[in-house]
């Protein structure tokens, strides 16, 4: 998600210094039809230019936001972008979360904290809710089995939520090496709303594989991309291009079998928002549709 440091690319100050180059609307055909990341906190701040530059935000819910932001702060950043006929989608939190956890605590908590998220549907109607599978090998495949029940039960109950308002659920890798644990989540889920979210950075810097690892196999259950680029040593969230991910393959493959997920671009500075877009622009991603 966009962090807070200084190079954030929605600080007033970076936007003022390169208004006359940073100009999203050059890209409206690109923005019009994806969503770029935004932390809830940094969209109150920067709301004016999210909507002067019609920018569809995946508002981030991590840190204390889902305990501290109030209604009434929920609902002025939603009916801002209902008015200006603007989708969204949520990015549920992740950090220190156990969806499959065997701590009865621990999962009390993480179960509680994915709620409050998912509580927000109502009120932003977005067109996905985004969350982590968190399936670590290292730390669950000794016990597998109890993990796979526990998490399963965890996206059940949140399922029937996001399905009450016919919202999809996707489920992004993140240390996952393979699509099987993914696999075999939407296969007990069996539902149609219960969907696949591609990280292409997750990808090279995690699973250390290509997205050949990943589809076909997850292709019947994939909605979403999250798109950003490294070199397959860390999570740069570099714009696409810019690191070693296949994105040519990528793109060709999903136009190929005619797939048409929900896009969101994650750049963590102003200049690979920017890079971003002209890279889908260059790559003429939207175009086949």
């Amino acid at each position: 998600m966009l962090s807070a440091e200084k190079k954030s690319i929605h600080r007033h100050s970076a936007l003022e210094t390169h208004n006359s180059v940073f100009n999203p609307m050059n890209y409206e055909h690109i923005t019009s039809r994806c969503f770029i990341n935004f932390p809830f906190r940094r969209l109150q701040q920067e709301l004016d230019f999210v909507l002067s530059h019609r920018i569809q935000p995946e508002i981030g819910l991590e840190g204390d936001t889902l305990y501290t932001a109030t209604g009434a702060e929920y609902r002025e950043i939603a009916e801002a972008l209902a008015k200006a006929g603007l989708g969204c989608t949520l990015h549920a939190p992740f950090f220190d979360l156990a969806p499959g956890g065997l701590d009865e605590k621990i999962l009390v908590a993480s179960r509680a904290k994915l709620g409050k998220a998912f509580d927000l549907i109502e009120l932003f109607r977005p067109a996905s809710v985004v969350c982590h599978l968190n399936y670590e090998e290292n730390k669950h495949g000794y016990k597998e089995s109890a993990w796979f029940s526990t998490s399963l039960a965890t996206w059940q109950e949140l399922l029937a939520k996001a399905a009450a308002h016919q919202v999809p659920l996707m489920l992004e890798n993140t240390y996952e090496t393979g699509p099987g644990q993914h696999k075999n989540m939407f296969t007990a889920l069996n539902s149609s709303l219960a969907r696949f979210c591609l990280d292409t950075g997750h990808v090279s810097a995690f699973a250390k594989n290509s997205w050949q690892d990943w589809l076909p196999a997850l292709a019947p259950w994939l909605g979403q991309l999250h798109l950003h680029d490294n070199h397959g040593d860390r999570d740069e969230h570099l714009a696409p291009g810019k690191g070693s991910f296949d994105f040519s393959g990528l793109f060709h493959y999903l136009k190929e079998q005619r797939l048409q997920p929900l896009i969101t671009l994650e750049p963590h500075t102003e200049d690979d928002l920017l890079a971003s877009l002209a890279a889908l622009d260059r790559m003429h991603f939207f175009e086949a549709e």
